[in-house]
């Protein structure tokens, strides 16, 4: 399985990467005529938790191109015994599977509205249909999904940090989005809300 895993992982990240962020950015761009990418770049609390979590999906990336080429590593980062086995491995390539096809979904159901980031400068329309009826974080959830496949195909103290960190990034940010959406759309965001569910 290790042998498979190691091909496997950086070919879906490098594809989940490739088609959730860079091909959907440039057809949104083109459809908008802007860059969807609106990470803050200063000193604020949108600033920060975008550089940390840029930095965490790139410290992600390394280390799953380093177990590609060095699998015998996994084992320098006290893996969790308790889900190193087969049935965990096969658990989590299922779930990194449903993360990428829900996440395409999540962002084709958001249509134009979609942005890395929140964007300030243009007013987006609200998506409440599709996934966005299930959830009110889709493409949050599936990077979640995708964090819990990656440890559990690698279960170690280091892809169970990515998994924390991860999940309380994406938390905050969540919220830092709700705030916005809340004054962007008023009472309308707030039915919403009412309705559905942050995550699932």
């Amino acid at each position: 399985m290790t042998e498979i895993l190691r091909i496997i992982l950086p070919i879906y990240f490098i594809i989940y990467f490739g088609l959730v962020f860079v091909l959907k950015s440039l057809i949104v761009a083109k459809r908008i005529g802007k860059n969807p990418l609106v990470l803050s770049n200063n000193d604020s609390a949108f600033g920060l938790i975008g550089l940390y979590f840029k930095l965490t999906i790139i410290a992600m990336f390394i280390y799953v191109l380093v177990f590609a080429f060095f699998p015998n590593l996994h084992y320098k980062f006290l893996p969790i015994i308790l889900f190193d086995n087969l049935t965990m491995k096969c658990i989590g390539l299922g779930l990194l599977a449903i993360a990428l096809v829900w996440t395409i979904i999540a962002q084709n159901h958001m249509r134009n509205s979609w942005r890395i980031g929140i964007d300030k400068e243009t007013k987006t329309e609200l998506i409440t249909s599709g996934l966005f009826g299930l959830s009110r974080n889709p493409i949050f959830f599936g990077m979640i999904i995708s964090l819990v496949g990656l440890f559990l195909t690698i279960p170690n103290a280091l892809t169970g940090i990515f998994l924390i960190l991860g999940y309380i990034l994406i938390q905050i940010q969540i919220r830092l989005e709700e705030e916005f959406l809340s004054i962007e759309h008023g009472q309308n965001y707030t039915n919403y809300k009412q309705k559905v569910r942050r995550l699932i």
